[in-house]
């Protein structure tokens, strides 16, 4: 064993065992070669160290372990702040003893033996030689070294393990403030390549003082600088995967990325090691089974005592599968992910690397429920059923998502809103499917975060073996279904019915809801059954007002199923009304047939009240009363074949009669004001046919 003290640091000691073909090495600032040769005088020399043996040439024969670097003849030179690079020793003294090609400076090369064996060689250099920086880690406490003298990062242990299932503590393997590298990655991701790699790394370090913001850094700089190589994928080009080859054209694959990854930490002194195995990634189908030749490789790190797991490959971007086109988007999911959520589409080739506890096994994998990275970005804890594939029973199947916070979400099947009821909940949604027709449909749940843009958080595929006739939705039912926090957001609180579905025995029915200040609602009926046309939608609702409620007054054309849309407008703002939710209204009476209601015009205020007639169709050759209260206006009458004035009684409601003979319309016009000499019409009634 040699032991070397560090200049300056009299009691801390760089200590390292000694190995055939192993050669350790310290760099120091370089001072003249007259001062004295002391352990505090070392600071300005090169000093290799080896056994006897060794220098003689006894050099073991054994096979090197397959999984360490693989053996050169030569030692590691420290470059500028800590960077490290392989230098080859060049040439064979008499004895078999290597020596050191003479420097261009004339660097003199002293060796002598001490007693227990071990050589010293010592390098002087001038005094105009070019100072080295030491950055300072003992290599010794990073690398373990194999039986044959290669260095090689420790196999993960028990301390390594996270418990499965994931306990819900956090989406990574260790407790991080991502706003402590905002100034450390805004850096990394604006250093460019000027030479070769190790320049790279020694750029990068500029801003990273501990192991974890290396690994930041060099993690950040391959997300933004480093694109997916579809082609030389596809072709398993294997020069794409040179690190010099990456440089150059910043392109690569999964291959290229890992092994880039993993280079640059070892050149900043950080254990990292490749992982090759199976993913859930670009062309990945629901269901499929794993064999063969693994598809994907990523990087396990080695960070304040313990493994962790990173993938700079799908950090970086994304595939568009129609277009086969990578775009770059970063990731933040896949760096330094917690093992139980990085299991869900990465399953390594040894389970050690799993870092779980228990391991799970390939049929787990290929069985577990798709969890997209975008299911924990968006802040879902967790979905029910597990499983990928999904049974129906009786024709109907549920999933139900649990998030942090309230969400947004809608489903698609087969790539079609439709055939399911989705009902947000303050922590998650509800979502009952009814598949058309037997067989198997892909199915994804989407949800919506702080942009515009809904993206797929779970997918997984449906297995109907005999569809429920009876339930069919309404084309136009969309998502979600029923009142929620979302309403309540618009300005829609305290609903009648505060569930999705209302069922009716007459075809009619009443829903009020308190409205927010400044709030315009507007809704319109859809069904797939019947002649009902796009005019006629809002005919079969008549809405009233009544102190801060707004009362949605429903009459189905026939039996079936409808979907009552709900759309709200903040009245002073521009722009179109926003649907809110729809309910889903049923009957199964065949005798009904209930008339639209009346048509009524922009002056129809929002206050207003119609007690009678609520049909818009009147009967012929009859007398009918009328009965409304208006607000705001001075006169009111109807006009048919004839015109009838109303009367203003002492409760406030405008009342009187009209004749329907010898008329196809009548109308409810208001006077607004006395002083002025025009109606306007506010009610239009068909009158039937004789």
């Amino acid at each position: 064993m040699a032991k070397l003290y560090l200049p300056g640091r009299s009691k801390e000691v760089f200590q390292e065992e000694i190995h055939p073909n192993a050669l350790i090495h310290t760099i120091f600032p370089v001072v003249s070669p007259s001062r004295p040769k002391t352990d505090e005088a070392l600071d300005g020399v090169i000093v290799h160290s080896e056994k006897r043996r060794a220098a003689q040439g006894a050099h073991s024969d054994r096979p090197a372990d397959p999984g360490a670097p693989p053996q050169r003849r030569g030692g590691l030179q420290g470059v500028g702040n800590g960077i490290r690079r392989w230098q080859k020793l060049e040439g064979n003294d008499l004895h078999g003893n290597l020596v050191e090609k003479q420097h261009a400076q004339q660097t003199q090369v002293i060796t002598s033996y001490d007693n227990q064996g071990t050589q010293l060689t010592v390098e002087v250099h001038p005094r105009d030689a070019m100072p080295q920086l030491f950055k300072k880690f003992s290599l010794a406490k990073r690398l373990q070294v194999d039986k044959n003298g290669n260095t090689r990062p420790r196999q993960p242990g028990g301390k390594d393990t996270h418990a499965y299932p994931w306990d819900r503590s956090s989406l990574k393997s260790m407790a991080l403030d991502l706003r402590q590298f905002e100034k450390l990655d805004t850096y990394a991701s604006q250093v460019t390549v000027k030479s070769g790699l190790e320049e790279l790394v020694s750029d990068l370090l500029q801003e990273a003082h501990s192991d974890l913001e290396i690994v930041r850094a060099i993690w950040i700089w391959i997300c933004h600088h480093i694109e997916y190589d579809i082609e030389a994928a596809q072709e398993k080009d294997r020069q794409a995967f040179k690190p010099t080859v990456i440089l150059q054209t910043q392109k690569t694959n999964c291959d290229g990325y890992a092994g880039l990854f993993e280079r640059m930490c070892r050149i900043a002194g950080v254990q990292c090691v490749t992982v090759p195995g199976y993913s859930k990634g670009f062309g990945y189908q629901l269901g499929q089974s794993f064999s063969g030749e693994f598809d994907h490789a990523w990087n396990a790190v080695f960070l304040e005592g313990r493994w962790h797991l990173v993938d700079s490959t799908w950090g970086s971007g994304l595939v568009d599968s129609s277009t086969s086109k990578f775009t770059f988007l970063y990731n933040e999911f896949y760096f330094l992910t917690h093992p139980a959520l990085f299991i869900e589409d990465h399953f390594p080739d040894n389970k050690n690397w799993q870092l779980l506890k228990p391991p799970q096994s390939l049929r787990q994998f290929e069985n577990n429920m798709y969890h997209k990275s975008e299911f924990y970005n968006k802040g879902m804890l967790s979905a029910q059923p597990q499983t990928s594939i999904i049974k129906t029973v009786n024709g109907k199947a549920t999933v139900t998502i649990e998030s942090c916070s309230p969400t947004l979400f809608m489903f698609m099947l087969n790539g079609k809103q439709e055939h399911g009821l989705l009902s947000l909940r303050k922590n998650g949604m509800k979502l009952d499917v009814y598949p058309p027709t037997a067989g198997t449909v892909q199915a994804a749940d989407l949800a919506k975060g702080n942009s515009e843009i809904y993206s797929s958080v779970l997918e997984y595929t449906l297995k109907c073996h005999c569809a429920d006739n009876d339930v069919r939705l309404p084309a136009e039912l969309h998502q979600p279904v029923g009142p929620s926090w979302f309403s309540e957001q618009m300005g829609i609180t305290k609903p009648s019915h505060p569930e999705p579905v209302i069922y009716t025995s007459d075809g009619r029915c009443s829903v009020s809801f308190g409205v927010e200040e400044g709030i315009s609602v507007l809704a319109s009926l859809h069904g797939d059954d019947g002649p009902i046309t796009e005019e006629t939608q809002r005919r079969y609702i008549f809405q009233l007002h009544r102190e801060k409620r707004t009362e949605l007054k429903v009459q189905l054309p026939h039996a079936g199923k409808f979907a009552l849309k709900i759309f709200v407008k903040k009245r002073q703002e521009p722009g179109n009304y926003l649907f809110v939710f729809n309910y889903l209204i049923c009957c199964t009476n065949t005798k009904v047939n209930w008339p639209v209601f009346p048509e009524s015009f922009g002056n129809w205020g929002v206050d207003n009240e119609l007690l009678e007639p609520l049909s818009g169709v009147l009967p012929a050759n009859r007398n009918v009363p009328f009965k409304l209260k208006l607000h705001g206006v001075a006169k009111a009458l109807v006009k048919g074949q004839d015109t009838w004035p109303l009367t203003l009684s002492p409760e406030g409601y405008w009342e009187g009669s009209c004749s329907t003979a010898g008329c196809q319309e009548v109308y409810v016009m208001v006077l607004e004001n006395a002083n002025h000499s025009f109606y306007s019409y506010i009610l239009k009634y068909q009158v039937n046919a004789q």
